[in-house]
């Protein structure tokens, strides 16, 4: 599979050198969308996982309704602590009137030199045909949140 869910590698390392800033005054964040095999803007097949250090638009979904290439800004949840657990989470995400077809997605820093965070693996091809296609994220707690440090 071309695409695994992970914490990126390189994020763990950057966490440590305050490269990323969660707080809702920070950083801004986005979110861009992948295909596997001929779904992308290419035959190429977006390779994505652990290693992956930086947004890169190999294998990124063509633009539709309102996904345009590099994805969508994410509305940061405040980062929080749950016993021994720092979370933070991102509100819905929805691009409308697009016809997509994605495997999975890279949440990465805009503002950073697009530094990745994380990569989403969908499991199986997520579609829509001229109509919403809405990244819905878990609730923000120690044991659901999608980035979580135990």
């Amino acid at each position: 599979m071309a695409i695994a869910q992970a914490m990126c590698t390189s994020f763990k390392k950057e966490l440590m050198l305050a490269t990323h800033n969660f707080a809702t005054n920070g950083n801004a964040f986005k979110l861009a969308l992948f295909a596997e095999g001929s779904g992308g803007k290419s035959s190429t097949t977006a390779t994505l996982g652990a290693a992956t250090t930086a947004f890169v638009t190999t294998g990124e979904v063509a633009s539709s309704g309102t996904y345009a290439t590099g994805g969508g800004a994410l509305t940061k949840v405040a980062p929080n602590t749950s016993g021994t657990t720092a979370f933070t989470d991102f509100a819905d995400l929805s691009f409308t009137t697009a016809t997509i077809t994605a495997m999975g997605a890279l949440i990465y820093n805009d503002t950073n030199s697009n530094k990745s965070v994380c990569v989403l693996d969908f499991s199986t091809n997520k579609t829509s045909t001229s109509g919403t296609f809405t990244i819905q994220f878990p609730t923000a707690d120690a044991s659901n949140a999608i980035i979580r440090i135990a």
